[in-house]
């Protein structure tokens, strides 16, 4: 399906961090195909969530294979794994967004860095000690782990709207039509820059060629009502 990134002013790079924080969650999505289409700046993807209806989905292969509840077919194949290239490319080498497209660049880390917050914690990252959870009970950095969605799809759609709205939640979920031309919805897919202990992020404090952040400012400010924070935030 073709997911709306956002929506672009006539500076060709001001939707770079927008993309480089969608393209980022890469655990459950599979993106290509990054243009520009208007004022608009899309991304073709593939969701990697199971439809609610199908049966068997932890069983063993040789246990009869998987089923569908609402129509009863049976015997349906597994879904083959598909390789997503990788966001962290090892030491200060990454793939983020650059003036709409998809490029590895360097991007060095300071000599001095900073947490996301400091305040009372002696330079420790809080993300990384938060209890904060997902909707499906995975604990530590929430906020890296679900996004929010905007899927094209017309009202005049019908069966990609039902397609779309049979996954299984809460790994796409909460889906509402705002849009004519359009779904939005909550999704659980994992930051492919975390770090290795999957709590930090591998971008945080680095700086592009140009000056500006690598990530966006969204994945450093905090809502000051607490607002739309996940259960367990450790700004809470």
């Amino acid at each position: 399906m073709t997911i709306r990134v956002t929506t672009l002013n006539g500076d060709e790079r001001a939707g770079d961090h927008e993309a480089t924080w969608l393209l980022g969650h890469t655990q459950r999505i599979g993106f290509r195909n990054l243009r520009r289409a208007g004022r608009d700046l899309l991304v073709d993807a593939t969701l990697h969530v199971r439809c609610r209806h199908l049966d068997g989905a932890g069983r063993r292969a040789e246990s009869g294979g998987l089923s569908c509840r609402a129509h009863g077919f049976s015997d349906i194949p597994a879904a083959s794994p598909t390789a997503t290239p990788p966001r962290r490319l090892g030491g200060d080498r990454f793939t983020l967004v650059e003036a709409g497209r998809l490029v590895e660049m360097q991007v060095p880390h300071p000599k001095r860095s900073l947490p996301v917050l400091s305040d009372g914690l002696d330079g420790i990252n809080p993300c990384s000690i938060a209890p904060c959870t997902t909707a499906d009970h995975t604990r530590g950095s929430a906020c890296c782990r679900d996004l929010q969605i905007e899927i094209l799809c017309p009202e005049t759609e019908l069966e990609l709207e039902a397609l779309i709205r049979s996954r299984l939640s809460p790994y796409l979920c909460k889906l509402v039509r705002e849009k004519p031309d359009a779904l939005e919805g909550e999704m659980i897919s994992a930051c492919g820059y975390l770090d290795d202990s999957g709590l930090n992020c591998s971008l945080h404090d680095r700086t592009r060629a140009d000056g500006r952040p690598a990530k966006p400012d969204l994945c450093s400010l905090w809502p000051d009502d607490g607002k739309g924070l996940h259960p367990g935030c450790i700004f809470l």
